[in-house]
Formats: C-alpha cells, sequence, structure tokens
C-alpha cells in the first residue's frame, strides 16, 4: 500500500470512530463550557462525580503526591483518581490553568477516543490484510461496540478502549528490544493514569509478550524490563494519588453494589441483545448494572460465525508465539466469568474461593468488564481468518455489509444514547432552590454531610452546592474511599456536635435521626438554626448571630 493510500485508509477509519461519537452525543458535548449535559441526569451519576471531582481539583494548590485532591473529601485522603476524572487530562490540564481554562473535557476525550479506536482498529487489521476496504471496514466494527459506546454514556473514562488495542497492537507483533520495552512502558503508565480497569486488562497482556519474547530470545533488556514497567505503573498511579487510599469501599448505604461475583459474565452475554439490539431477541441475564453491554452486535457475531466457517475451510493453528497471549486472554476471561456462572441469567457458585482472594477480586468486582480484549482478539482474529481464507478484496465487502448490518442492528441503543445529551442545557442547571443556600454560601467557609459516607443521602445536591460556593465538601461519591478514615471522620463529627464546639465557617448537613438530635441538644438557638432547605435538615452555627440576621 502507498503512503498516499495508508494515509487516506488511516484517516477514513478515524472518521469512522468520530462518527460513532458524533451520532451518540452530537457536537454540543465538543465545547469545553458547555456542562449541562453531564450533570442532567440520564447519564448517572457518574458524569457528576467526574465534573465535581475536577472542578475542585483544577482550584486546588499542587500538593505531593500531585493528584491529591483534598477539598473534595476532606479528610477522607481523596485524589482525582478516585474521582474517575481521567487524571492523565486532569493533571496536564490543571498544569495549563491560567493558559487555558477548561470546565469539562470529557465531549473532546471522547471524541479523541473514537478517532484512537477506529485509527488502531485500522493498524490492527493490517496485521491481517493490506486491503484497504477491509481495514477501514474493520476499524469501524471494532468502533461501533456497544462495550465502547455503553461506557461512554456513563463511566467515561472506560472509553478509553483504543488502550487495549494497543496493547493488543503490541503483543501480537513481533517487537523485540529496548524500544519494544520503552513502547510497552509509556503504553502502560499513560492506562494507569486514565482508568485502574484499564491498566488490569492491559498488564497480563504485556506479562503474555514479555513471555513471549523470554521464551523466544533472552537478554538483559528483559530483566530490566521486569523491573522497570512495574516501575512506571506505580509511578504514574503515585502521580494520580492512587496510594492515598490504604483501605476502601466505593458503595453508600443501600447501593447493592456487591462484590467479585455479583457482576459476573454470563456465558450467553455475547448475543444477548438487549436493549441495544433491534434485530435480536432480550436474553435473560444476571441483572447487574453492566449486564447487557457485551452484546457483539449482530455484526460482530456474524463475523466471528464467518471466521469460523474460514477456519473449517481452512485449519490452521495457533502460533506459538502467540500462545501466552491466548492464556491471557482465557485467564481474563475466566476472571470475568467468575465463580459465578450463569448461562442466560441462570446458575450459581460452582467452587469457593477463599475470604483473601474473593476480597483481592473484589477490587475489580465489575468483573464483566474484564473480557474486553478478548472480545476484541476473537473479532481481529475473525478478520485474520476469513481474509486468509478468501482474500483481502472479498473480506473488505463483507465486512463492509457486517458494518451496515451493525448500525442497523444498534439503532435502538443508539439512540437511547443519544437521548441522554439530547436537549440538555449548556449551563449547570441547579439543583437546590431554597433562597438560604445562596445566603449560606456567602457565610460558610466549608460543608459537612452528617454522618460521612460515600455516595450518602443527597451527595449530588450538596457536592454541586459546595462546589459553586467554593467550600471544600466531605459529601462525595468517589470511586474508592478510605474506609478507616471514613469511620474516624464520623466519630469526630459526631462529637462534635455532641459537645457544640462546631467548627468555624462550617455548616451540617445532618442526614440522620442521631445527627439530628445531638444538633437540637447541643445548638445555642439564640445564635445557631437548626431549619429546613429543600428537605434538608441543616444545622447552621451563628446563623442567627451575624450582622445580616440583627438589621
Amino acid at each position: 500500500m502507498t503512503a498516499g493510500k495508508a494515509w487516506l485508509g488511516a484517516s477514513l477509519a478515524a472518521l469512522a470512530g468520530a462518527a460513532v461519537v458524533l451520532a451518540v452525543f452530537g457536537l454540543g458535548p465538543l465545547n469545553p463550557h458547555n456542562q449541562g449535559w453531564l450533570l442532567a441526569g440520564p447519564l448517572g451519576p457518574d458524569p457528576v462525580q467526574l465534573w465535581l471531582g475536577w472542578s475542585y481539583f483544577r482550584a486546588a494548590p499542587w500538593l505531593l503526591p500531585p493528584g491529591a485532591n483534598p477539598d473534595y473529601g476532606m479528610e477522607l485522603g481523596t485524589a482525582i483518581y478516585f474521582a474517575d476524572a481521567i487524571p492523565l487530562l486532569a493533571l496536564v490540564l490543571k498544569a495549563l490553568r491560567g493558559v487555558v481554562e477548561v470546565p469539562q473535557y470529557v465531549g473532546p476525550w471522547l471524541l479523541a477516543c473514537g478517532i484512537l479506536q477506529g485509527v488502531l482498529g485500522w493498524r490492527l487489521v493490517g496485521l491481517a490484510t493490506r486491503n484497504m476496504l477491509a481495514r477501514v471496514c474493520g476499524a469501524g466494527l471494532l468502533a461501533l461496540q456497544p462495550m465502547l459506546i455503553n461506557r461512554m454514556a456513563g463511566h467515561t473514562p472506560l472509553a478509553g478502549q483504543w488502550l487495549l488495542l494497543a496493547a493488543l497492537l503490541l503483543a501480537l507483533g513481533r517487537g523485540q528490544g529496548a524500544w519494544h520495552a520503552l513502547r510497552w512502558a509509556a503504553l502502560l503508565a499513560v492506562t494507569a493514569l486514565i482508568h485502574s480497569y484499564l491498566i488490569a486488562m492491559a498488564m497480563p497482556l504485556w506479562a503474555a509478550d514479555w513471555l513471549r519474547r523470554a521464551w523466544l530470545a533472552r537478554g538483559r533488556v528483559l530483566v530490566a524490563e521486569a523491573a522497570g514497567v512495574p516501575l512506571a505503573v506505580a509511578g504514574a498511579l503515585w502521580t494520580g494519588g492512587f496510594f492515598l487510599l490504604r483501605g476502601g469501599y466505593d458503595s453508600g448505604p443501600g447501593s447493592g453494589a456487591g462484590g467479585y461475583g455479583t457482576w459476573n459474565f454470563d456465558l450467553l452475554a455475547y448475543a444477548d441483545g438487549g436493549l441495544w439490539s433491534g434485530l435480536l431477541p432480550d436474553l435473560p441475564d444476571p441483572g447487574h448494572w453492566e449486564a447487557g453491554s457485551s452484546y457483539l452486535g449482530l455484526g460482530g457475531l456474524l463475523l466471528l460465525a464467518a471466521g469460523l466457517a474460514a477456519l473449517l475451510r481452512r485449519p490452521v493453528g495457533l502460533p506459538r508465539r502467540l500462545w501466552p497471549l491466548a492464556a491471557a486472554l482465557l485467564a481474563l476471561l475466566a476472571f470475568a466469568i467468575t465463580p459465578h456462572v450463569t448461562v442466560g441469567g441462570t446458575g450459581g457458585v460452582l467452587f469457593a474461593l477463599p475470604d483473601r482472594a474473593m476480597a483481592v477480586a473484589g477490587m475489580l468486582r465489575n468483573a464483566e468488564r474484564m473480557v474486553w480484549p478478548l472480545s476484541y482478539a476473537l473479532m481481529l482474529g475473525a478478520i485474520a481468518l476469513v481474509a486468509r481464507a478468501w482474500g483481502g478484496r472479498r473480506t473488505g465487502w463483507l465486512l463492509l455489509g457486517l458494518l451496515a448490518l451493525q448500525w442497523v442492528d444498534l439503532q435502538p441503543g443508539l439512540e437511547r444514547r443519544h437521548s441522554f445529551v439530547a436537549g440538555a442545557p449548556a449551563g449547570v442547571p441547579p439543583r437546590l432552590f431554597d433562597p438560604f443556600w445562596a445566603e449560606a454560601a456567602g457565610a460558610y467557609a466549608q460543608v459537612r454531610a452528617v454522618p460521612a459516607v460515600n455516595m450518602g443521602e443527597g451527595w449530588e445536591s450538596i457536592a454541586r452546592f459546595a462546589a459553586q460556593g467554593g467550600m471544600p465538601t466531605d459529601s462525595v461519591y468517589m470511586a474508592r474511599v478510605d474506609e478507616g478514615r471514613a469511620a474516624a471522620l464520623r466519630a469526630k463529627v459526631a462529637e462534635i456536635l455532641r459537645s457544640g464546639a462546631y467548627e468555624p465557617g462550617t455548616l451540617y448537613i445532618l442526614r440522620d435521626a442521631e445527627s439530628l438530635a445531638l444538633a437540637e441538644a447541643s445548638h445555642d438557638p439564640a445564635r445557631d438554626a437548626i431549619l429546613t432547605a429543600d428537605g434538608y435538615r441543616v444545622l447552621a452555627p451563628g446563623w442567627r448571630a451575624r450582622p445580616l440576621a440583627r438589621r
């Protein structure tokens, strides 16, 4: 392929990836000053969490580690990493504050993810065929996937699945030497600064590639790489503030988040059309929040069928150099299935793991996601088998048809996700309307929600009020919160309320009857106010004694 055709093909693949994003979100979210689409509601709590984390982080002074974000979570030991706010971008854009102000970067991030998904899909399909039509349509099929689009319309850092394609590209190649090791170190460091689930998927692919090279050729570079790559990942995690967490939980009371085995990969998940498909039925599933998002689309399923037919027509074994990669992908599949094995939502726990193993695995409780690398690898393998059996030109026409079929099949899912952002306001929509809040924002320096729990009652409304007033708060939703610190904070604030020695400049939102009782017993009615605003019970120390109240 000439250089001109290669550039044209890569550009078309990038456009295919971008088209998926624009079809779902339109142009509005690309404006960094358009924040309302993140906060309007249908996208769920994760975009709000990101926006809050970034709003506090960009205004905070630099600390060590650089990702520390103390005003969003206060004593809870929080970091930008645990706001799921794409720490890589947050760190870069914070460094540029004063030069460029970016209220939200999620929209541009999603467009970049679509483009990179297309470009890296083009590169990967190029390992199987040089036919331009096959490469462009294959890239489009890798971008038009529910497992990607579902995360774009919710847990947006996980739209960075192009990182998994990049890891597959390195693992499937024949790279050797220092430059190959440096590519892995750079890729994994970047991945670690985007999301913990993605690094958990990419690290086994690197380990498999390292084993391939150790198997086929030995050298000091491999020894250095075995130490250097984990150090690069650890350095990236430290930079983002990951190690500020010492113990954790990530669900508030009654969330029912569960642990390892709760969010399992159903054995029929690839064929479960769910809310995505207009052509295939919604199959029974395990019922967790991720269920249905592993659907490959009718185009993806028929691609796998075509790959199987091509394999039967011209049998071929897996090259020995790819055995470690296959083992890593199967290990990720086993982790995704979990001991709680289901077929069409029916099944049970086949075997028990030790409590310690369950606790460690529970750090990645949403196990179904771990099948993503295998999903992409299966589709790429099918393209390679079809191209080998019938040639690149026929593969190109087949993939064009499958891409068109995929688009038709996924219309219900695409339209539903488009409805999440269609008509959303550009500005930050209000959540609290009582005039009390505007006056309180000028009278207090920080906001506490009592008792302090992750994703507690009213967390979003309270945190948005605090953020817009520039006030630190412990009303948060974080991916992980230090459980020991949270317990210590609850005990500390309970004692403050019991004694009446309120913290200067602090507004208390009382979430439960016990906190309200403590405040009622300790406050001075002539000086302090306990009132209700927008349904929230509030302790406002010094409210009646403030200068405005005496006029």
